[in-house]
């Protein structure tokens, strides 16, 4: 027997198909989960995040229209409830003792332990970015998403992706150079 598609399974959520919304989260929890790590750094975080995700999902899913793909929406849901969450997170430490900018202590899983510096860097001026440019950059480079799924999830245009793209690196390049002032700069001595 085949595999149900992603938009049967979104039908036998529609009908309160709980086995449906099970095979979905087997599908998409991980993907779900790694995207809003990336943006809040924090696991607990991000799992409270794939769980209101799905509870999202399960709830929504008779308004589910099938204009875009299964997995579109999910991100979209996705990056949504994480930038809400950062969102949350950041007001919550204006009087605290992180400032609202200051990103968590973060290493990514997938990192391998030598690259675990270079990547807590990355992360952490990814955190800096503006919400639309790091959710570009993201779902774009960390999420390795086409960059049509990417306009598609943001609601934009590609050119409007690709903008926010070149902007993103250049605030990425502008974060790194700041906490790295020293790196990749070659160091010439005149005579």
């Amino acid at each position: 027997m085949a595999e149900p598609t992603d938009t049967e399974l979104m039908a036998g959520v529609a009908r309160g198909d709980t086995l449906a919304l099970r095979s979905l989260y087997a599908r998409y929890g991980d993907r779900v989960y790694n995207t809003a790590l990336s943006y809040l750094q924090i696991a607990a975080d991000a799992e409270e995040v794939t769980q209101d995700v799905f509870t999202k999902v399960w709830r929504k899913a008779a308004g589910f229209r099938a204009e875009s793909q299964v997995a579109t929406w999910i991100y979209r849901i996705t990056t949504n409830t994480a930038l809400t969450a950062l969102d949350r997170r950041k007001r919550r430490n204006i009087f605290g003792m992180l400032q609202a900018h200051d990103p968590p202590d973060f290493h990514h899983p997938a990192a391998r332990l030598e690259e675990r510096e270079t990547n807590r860097a990355l992360f952490a001026a990814i955190y800096r970015l503006p919400d639309r440019q790091k959710t570009a950059f993201i779902l774009s480079y960390v999420e390795e998403l086409p960059r049509n799924q990417v306009a598609e999830i943001m609601k934009l245009s590609l050119k409007a992706v690709e903008s926010l793209l070149m902007r993103g690196k250049k605030g990425l390049r502008i974060n790194l150079e700041h906490a790295y002032p020293d790196r990749g700069q070659a160091k010439t001595t005149r005579k």
